[in-house]
């Protein structure tokens, strides 16, 4: 029984890792376009892996969640997001992360997630951080609720 238990925790923590490209934001230190992987599992930390660089934040400090098929351009005001990205004909999904940093900034993360790989991340983020996800449409509700 215990080992049945084990497997279970191990599967939904798994679950809740979803691979991600960071498309851009506030954060120094990751380029846009950075491979990564999107990691809920920590009680504390919403977390971005890449190979050269990593960004947590406290769950407590994120103060909005929106996933569809833009960019929320509320929180990105200063983000230039490239002119071929934007003509892309290619349904992309995106999950914007508006938080306050250390010193009480407002930064933002944006990432292109795979609309087949998020819903645990979406349901652990509400979550752990008691906000609300804005669906931007309809397809982004069903994506994230199944």
């Amino acid at each position: 029984m215990r080992i049945l238990v084990a497997v279970m925790l191990f599967s939904a923590a798994l679950c809740a890792q979803s691979r991600a490209e960071y498309v851009g934001g506030t954060v120094a230190g990751i380029e846009s376009g950075a491979a990564g992987s999107i990691e809920v599992t920590d009680a504390h930390y919403f977390a971005f892996y890449t190979k050269k660089a990593q960004v947590r934040v406290a769950y407590d400090h994120i103060e909005s969640l929106a996933y569809g098929q833009k960019a929320d351009r509320r929180l990105l005001l200063a983000v230039a997001i490239s002119p071929i990205f934007l003509l892309s004909k290619k349904r992309k999904h995106f999950l914007t992360v508006g938080y306050t940093d250390e010193d009480g900034n407002h930064q933002a993360m944006v990432f292109r997630v795979d609309k087949n790989d998020i819903r645990a991340t979406l349901v652990s983020l509400e979550a752990r951080t008691g906000v609300r996800i804005e669906y931007q449409d309809e397809e982004a509700r069903k994506a994230g609720h199944g």
